[in-house]
């Protein structure tokens, strides 16, 4: 068996460098960070900073789900924002796709992203056996 198995999908978007979407490793899926590019236009779906956490989780977990994961495998998620004003739209849309028990998160305020977006998460997934 390989070290690590790369894991893709047309659901999300395809890299936009040097990069995988994901890499399975033992049982543990690391998911690339994602930005909220539509995945079949490759465009920023929107300034509204709602819509692109929404694409961003949606990218998520359509990698996850090529993997044969679920939001409920996700166990850690690292979420980067350009503006930290906008955290509590990150809990309220994650209360959208996630349930109780919730991944472990951080959050980072940073001052900059690929292609000037708002919010890029990266996940860790335990795949289910």
């Amino acid at each position: 068996m390989p070290i690590r198995q790369i894991v893709t999908t047309d659901n999300a978007p395809a890299a936009i460098g040097a990069y995988s979407q994901a890499v399975n490793h033992a049982g543990t899926l690391y998911i690339s960070g994602q930005i909220p590019l539509d995945p079949n236009t490759q465009e920023i779906v929107s300034d509204d900073a709602r819509a692109q956490i929404v694409q961003v989780f949606r990218n998520l977990l359509a990698v996850a789900e090529a993997a044969g994961a679920s939001s409920d495998h996700i166990v850690k998620l690292m979420v980067y924002l350009v503006d930290l004003g906008n955290f509590p739209i990150v809990n309220e849309v994650m209360g959208e796709f996630f349930s109780e028990p919730y991944p472990a998160r951080a959050a980072v305020g940073v001052a900059s992203l690929p292609k000037g977006v708002g919010v890029e998460v990266e996940a860790i997934v335990a795949l289910p056996e």
